[in-house]
């Protein structure tokens, strides 16, 4: 056990992989960079895991796993680039718009897989990833533009390109953000709650104290590279100014909501779903006048305190630092001293955290320190008694279902509390 890992049980979205490690299992090699240059045929790490079972069974038993041919015969119509992209953008958009018509029950069911469940979106934005890294073009296409192509998947399947808010100053305007599944090496079936969450709220008004608010959501993919090529910041930059409250959401610890007070400037190193690894600080613009903490302005006291459904809330206030003048880090159980280094945030040293930090540090640069805003871990979305066997289980089950429900409705109603309290 390396000197990374104590870190891990605080990981956040990471939390998961502390069963990885306990358990002794092996991640697979890291890939090599000819695995994922753009303008190859090679699938990336993340591609390769759709001929599984059972991402396979999740596709046919959502219906979505018609969609990656329609798009690849789309593909193979365009006679130019422009053609290309708005079929990438057309098919894309329309992937995430009919998850979340799924979840909310809009549609026909298609399937038998329940309607609230995120795993077809992420494998299925995956199928039509793999179709576009694999398809030759009748027309010239450098690897800039076949990049291009691909980060215009990403973001219109991922709600990125579709938030509504609403121009009104009577309807509060809510931005949340999910992410996809992650630790799939350890078991393939996994889903996030997180995820689930935004496709549950995405385009949804609620009712709170302060009057309705509506809800716009986004999902992040669980890749460090992403994160080091600005993707959260090119989203969510110019709908900051716009929000009455944001909240980034992932996947946290067993059996409790974490609201996380202290964001830590610091990558632990454990790998994402690419198999890839990155340690050090995290990496923005204008390094120099980077702070070592961000802080939430969530109402967490509120939203500790009410009764918002069946898991428990936590007002989480732990870090981890080298303290100003000494040389190795140490755990705070009630945040950070004056000039200390971050080794992790109260959401740990993952992604989860560093979504967290990214945003509470631009909410800051950009002179909106009083919008409410901060990150929320849900419980680990766990399967049910006697279905815990990745090798041998089902990819579904009544407690699964359950859980997933119930951390999506309780989201929803500590989003309402939040607005409530937030002034």
């Amino acid at each position: 056990m390396t000197h990374q890992f104590p870190a891990i049980t605080r990981l956040g979205l990471g939390g998961v992989a502390l069963l990885l490690v306990l358990a002794g299992s092996a991640l697979p090699a890291v890939a090599s960079p000819a695995d994922t240059a753009p303008g190859t045929a090679q699938p990336t790490v993340e591609e390769q895991r759709l001929d599984r079972a059972a991402p396979q069974e999740i596709l046919r038993r959502s219906g979505f796993d018609a969609l990656a041919p329609r798009f690849a015969h789309a593909l193979e119509g365009a006679r130019g680039y422009a053609q290309a992209e708005r079929a990438v953008n057309r098919h894309g958009s329309a992937l995430w718009q009919r998850a979340v018509d799924r979840a909310q029950g809009r549609g026909p069911a298609t399937g038998d897989l329940s309607r609230g469940d995120d795993r077809p979106l992420y494998w299925t934005r995956l199928a039509l990833s793999r179709e576009l890294r694999a398809w030759t073009p009748r027309f010239a296409l450098d690897d800039q533009r076949r990049k291009a192509l691909h980060t215009a998947l990403e973001t219109s399947s991922r709600g990125q390109q579709d938030i509504r808010l609403h121009p009104g100053r009577q309807v509060k305007r809510v931005l949340v953000t999910g992410f996809d599944p992650f630790t799939l090496d350890r078991d393939v079936r996994i889903g996030n709650p997180s995820g689930a969450s935004a496709l549950a709220l995405d385009g949804t008004l609620v009712r709170t104290a302060e009057g309705p608010a509506r809800i716009e959501a986004v999902v992040f993919p669980v890749r460090w590279t992403d994160f080091d090529e600005g993707a959260v910041e090119r989203a969510l930059a110019r709908q900051l100014p716009h929000l009455d409250l944001f909240t980034t959401i992932s996947q946290g610890r067993q059996g409790r909501f974490d609201v996380e007070r202290t964001n830590g400037a610091w990558r632990g190193g454990f790998p994402d779903n690419e198999n890839l690894a990155r340690t050090g600080t995290v990496p923005v613009t204008d390094p120099a006048s980077q702070p070592q903490w961000t802080s939430t302005t969530l109402p967490y006291r509120q939203l500790a305190e009410a009764e918002t459904g069946r898991f428990p809330v936590y007002d989480n206030t732990e870090v981890t630092e080298i303290p100003a003048g000494a040389t190795q880090p140490v755990t705070r159980p009630d945040g950070p001293t004056p000039g200390s280094t971050a080794r992790a945030g109260g959401g740990g040293d993952y992604l989860s955290n560093e979504i967290a930090y990214r945003v509470t540090l631009l909410r800051d640069r950009m002179g909106l320190s009083k919008l409410p805003g901060g990150h929320l871990h849900t419980p680990v979305l766990q399967f049910g008694a006697g279905n815990e066997n990745p090798a041998t289980g089902e990819v579904t089950d009544p407690g699964f279902e359950r859980n997933r429900s119930d951390i999506v409705r309780q989201v929803r109603a500590l989003l309402q509390t939040a607005v409530s309290a937030a002034r």
